[in-house]
């Protein structure tokens, strides 16, 4: 195991919305994961109505607050509870049908595509403007913070310190049909240093079942690129 993945105590903590294993130190958190949204406030003036079908709430029509949105909404609005990983909840929680459907979508990420990710693929890398390439076997750590390479050189990149990522395809025809990811580049920033360094990835095509692999890697990859924004944008 590399120093990138040496285990992070985590602890339970309770907050509003439920019941969550967070990691003991901000820093060592998932850079896919998301903070709670503070939630409107309960008081009349600032939530007479649900924010979706606009019934206005009484003593029969109670209020709930999305977990993932932090809104206001009427039971029949905001009666789904499903698991929203990206903010740690230990249990599947209180969200809006909008969110519901969105943290739905991430499920097939947390549970397939991040185990792809973790197994990792094998590339041939390039460095830079370099004319060499080297393979190397590229994988996400298990605390879900770097990129490991490893072949004759090894390489850890910070999840976080990624700038850019531009998936490659090929098999594009101007009629329309399918794409095949081969490969991708990568740009990224040392830490303390604000240059940004650039790496190619280009799938191996020795044999059918590890060009596979590489594009399913790629492929997750590319979605967990979108998450990344997402948690940068929060």
């Amino acid at each position: 195991m590399s120093g990138c993945e040496a285990c992070d105590a985590k602890k339970l903590v309770r907050s509003p919305s439920g019941l969550r294993m967070v990691p003991e130190h901000r820093s060592a958190r998932s850079p896919f994961g998301l903070d709670e949204p503070p939630w409107v406030p309960d008081k009349e003036v600032s939530c007479p109505r649900c924010m979706q079908c606009d019934t206005k709430f009484d003593f029969i029509t109670r209020k709930h607050h999305c977990r993932r949105c932090g809104k206001c909404f009427c039971d029949k609005c905001c009666s789904k509870k499903v698991p929203l990983p990206r903010m740690c909840f230990v249990d599947p929680v209180r969200q809006c049908a909008e969110c519901a459907l969105i943290s739905q979508k991430e499920t097939e990420f947390y549970d397939k595509q991040l185990k792809v990710l973790m197994n990792g693929a094998t590339f041939f890398v390039t460095l830079g403007t370099s004319d060499k390439s080297e393979l190397m076997v590229c994988r996400l750590s298990n605390n879900q913070r770097y990129l490991v390479l490893d072949g004759d050189s090894h390489y850890e990149i910070e999840i976080i310190q990624i700038s850019t990522v531009q998936i490659l395809t090929e098999g594009f025809t101007p009629g329309g049909g399918n794409t095949r990811a081969i490969g991708m580049i990568l740009q990224y920033k040392v830490p303390g240093s604000e240059e940004l360094m650039q790496m190619k990835f280009t799938a191996s095509e020795d044999f059918s079942c590890s060009k596979k692999l590489s594009a399913s890697w790629l492929a997750a990859m590319h979605k967990a690129t979108k998450l990344l924004y997402e948690s940068r944008d929060q």
